[in-house]
């Protein structure tokens, strides 16, 4: 039961907070692990950030731990360090003859002060008044309710129906990272146990649609501009919903959450479960240049790449009525931002520019902190 307060030591409690490393959630996931332990990380959701979701991860996590090292210090280093990590430091002191307890492994610092860290909470929390702290006293009975959630639905309308701000729906939902909760893949809605029966009366009364937002895969790629134009919605508003970055575009399949038309239906569960949204960055193109050949006229190379002599003679700097030279080369295509070249018979007579740029502690110190975390 103790490993209820383990969340304390790994995220204060919060749902959302996220590491340097990349790991998030109230029991802090890598994104590897969280796959493993069918934790969904897509376009639309973060199940690492789901606090009934996560904790049924994180104590099968632990379990599977326990299993493996047979003791609950060394699972609860496996759990900080990695399982990998602990199983080496084991096999180490084994060859050199070594106690493979979690008191006599080499291992960091942050490690080596977990599990006293956590011994040392469960003392607070079993007798507060020996520390001279008053901890609020807690009704015992569940604070929030699941609500099962079968269609799509806005997660303004969702806390609107359950009394609710947005904040505080998302508190308590925090996996839901777009404006749309998806039937197909948000089996329930976590609501504080007093709002979860406002918001089935409620949900019970509402008439008119449920959402107003779905899911549309990118038929190509797709600066993000031409994107929003296909769907209907202002640059910015896309760029805002979809977490896009400037100077990105979007890469074909790649799933947005967009405005839903008028008799739309809800997002499929394959695409609720799947959707990833695929960046690549929007580079750009490099302008396209030609030899001019022996027997090249300027009309004659503007037909061959479709374009007009008056296209060239302005990309080139050339004068009107000016003829080209073989050997020249000439810019038939200005990429993006156009760009004009000087006329230069040989690579030799053009100046070029270069741009340059230019832990472990001993087995002695974790037995003292455990001791001293006892006590």
């Amino acid at each position: 039961l103790e490993l209820a307060l383990l969340p304390f030591i790994e995220s204060a409690f919060n749902p959302e907070a996220t590491s340097r490393a990349k790991a998030s959630g109230m029991w802090q996931f890598m994104p590897r692990t969280g796959i493993h332990f069918d934790l969904k990380q897509n376009a639309f959701r973060d199940d690492r950030l789901d606090v009934t979701a996560s904790t049924r991860a994180a104590l099968d996590y632990l379990k599977q731990l326990h299993v493996q090292f047979g003791d609950w210090h060394l699972a609860l280093a496996a759990y900080n360090w990695g399982q990998g990590n602990v199983a080496r430091a084991q096999a180490a002191n084994a060859r050199l003859g070594k106690g493979t307890g979690y008191e006599d492994l080499n291992m960091p610092n942050e490690t080596r002060q977990y599990v006293p860290k956590f011994q040392a909470i469960k003392n607070i929390i079993a007798q507060p008044e020996r520390f001279g702290l008053n901890l609020r006293v807690i009704k015992n009975h569940p604070y929030f309710q699941a609500v099962p959630l079968k269609v799509d639905i806005d997660v303004a309308l969702a806390a609107q129906l359950a009394g609710l701000s947005v904040e505080e729906l998302k508190q308590l939902n925090p996996s839901a990272k777009r404006p749309l909760l998806m039937g197909a893949a948000t089996e329930e809605l976590l609501l504080p146990w007093d709002n979860a029966e406002i918001f089935s009366k409620n949900f019970a009364q509402h008439k008119g649609p449920l959402a107003t937002w779905t899911a549309w895969l990118a038929p190509k790629d797709l600066k993000v501009s031409e994107a929003a134009k296909l769907v209907q919605m202002d640059e910015e508003t896309l760029r805002r919903i979809n977490d896009i970055p400037p100077k990105n575009i979007i890469r074909k399949g790649s799933a947005l959450v967009v405005p839903r038309k008028q008799g739309q239906s809800d997002v499929s569960e394959n695409l609720a479960d799947s959707g990833q949204i695929n960046l690549a960055v929007d580079r750009p193109a490099k302008a396209k240049t030609v030899k001019v050949q022996k027997g090249d006229t300027l009309d004659g190379i503007a037909r061959k790449h479709q374009v007009t002599a008056a296209q060239l003679r302005a990309w080139n700097r050339l004068k009107e009525g000016q003829g080209v030279r073989v050997g020249q080369t000439l810019v038939v295509s200005p990429g993006s931002p156009a760009v004009t070249l000087a006329n230069k018979a040989t690579p030799s007579k053009e100046k070029t520019a270069k741009s340059s740029g230019a832990a472990n502690q001993s087995s002695k110190s974790t037995k003292t902190a455990m001791n001293q975390a006892k006590r």
